[in-house]
């Protein structure tokens, strides 16, 4: 078990295995040593600031980050291979009433520190939207670094 899924067990947190793409893309595309992540759905379903709470929306982002964790494992192997996180980049199905978007992306960046500490830190988005694909909560993408 690699030094992250540790942190990961130790937070009662596992990894599911990934779930195939849904349409004609890849999970991750590598070049050089950046590797971008496509967009991952949360579970989660419903509208923030209506259907779903502040803190519910902020479990799927984390949730959803363990997607995208589960992605690049089976992408490149061990997640002790990510050097750094370079962006977040966040959608959140809100009411238009509500601004926390920030807040609720922060479930998934507070995550990446804790798993990651000072490497895990990121430039980020976080965006409102009226909806997202299936309903979704949540969507998020990212770009990291990791060794060759």
């Amino acid at each position: 078990m690699s030094r992250i899924e540790k942190r990961m067990a130790g937070m009662g947190l596992v990894l599911n295995p990934p779930k195939a793409p849904v349409a004609n893309y890849l999970g991750t595309k590598r070049t050089g040593n950046l590797l971008f992540v496509s967009g991952r759905v949360s579970e989660k379903r419903g509208q923030v600031g209506t259907d779903v709470s502040l803190e519910e929306a902020r479990l799927a982002a984390r949730d959803t980050m363990l997607d995208l964790l589960s992605i690049i494992k089976a992408d490149i192997g061990d997640l002790d291979d990510i050097i750094s996180i370079i962006k977040l980049q966040g959608f959140v199905n809100a009411d238009s009433s509500f601004n926390a978007l920030p807040q609720v992306i922060d479930g998934a960046s507070e995550l990446l520190i804790a798993l990651y500490g000072e490497a895990g830190r990121h430039a980020r988005t976080a965006t409102g939207a009226a909806e997202l694909p299936y309903g979704a909560t949540i969507q998020l993408d990212m770009v990291v670094e990791a060794t060759d």
